[in-house]
């Protein structure tokens, strides 16, 4: 019988297969830069194939990615290789299994959404932690089959999701196409 983590990692590895990934970073990610703090411990949950691992790696910060693909971890992990930059890599299926050990100074969420994972992440950060991502809202279905309602967020949800989180930074609205809410949130203590 074929197990949760095992039909998301074929589903995921054949996705990877099925279509180029971008390797530029986030925009979001880009234009939140200087609220970065110096370079530490960061935490890409769902990294796929490291776009935004590798721009913070090469920024100086010590960099893992979680991904249930082996397929997309072994992409970034050849990238990080030809650019010369160190990255970590953790495979695991993050319905199933824990975040890799914290605290984390940075942990990026893009495009994976999981709510009963928001607690956990917020525990995850390090004192003064930023938590920074895009999630995909429901108004996304307007002008896209993907992804599907399941995956989707409502809109004006997100800051619900966070807790305890200070909300440094949020918006929602459409970008490249994709209707997303943006955030970056910090744990302060």
């Amino acid at each position: 019988m074929i197990g949760m983590s095992d039909f998301d990692r074929d589903y995921w590895n054949q996705r990877y297969v099925e279509r180029p990934w971008s390797e530029e970073p986030s925009p979001w990610l880009v234009a939140n830069a200087n609220l970065l703090r110096e370079p530490g411990q960061a935490l890409d949950v769902a990294g796929g194939t490291g776009r935004n691992a590798i721009w913070l790696a090469q920024r100086g910060w010590d960099v893992t990615i979680a991904d249930v693909s082996d397929l997309a971890l072994s992409l970034a992990a050849e990238r990080a290789e030809a650019i010369h930059v160190e990255l970590h890599t953790s495979l695991r299926d993050l319905h199933e299994e824990p975040l890799p050990d914290g605290p984390w100074d940075l942990i990026l969420l893009f495009h994976y959404l999981d709510r009963q994972l928001f607690p956990v992440l917020a525990f995850a950060l390090g004192p003064r932690g930023l938590l920074i991502g895009a999630l995909a809202t429901v108004a996304n279905l307007e002008r896209n089959e993907r992804p599907a309602l399941p995956h989707l967020i409502e809109e004006k949800e997100l800051p619900t999701l966070i807790g305890n989180l200070e909300i440094v930074r949020y918006e929602e609205g459409w970008l490249d196409d994709c209707h997303n809410a943006r955030f970056v949130a910090q744990r302060h203590t």
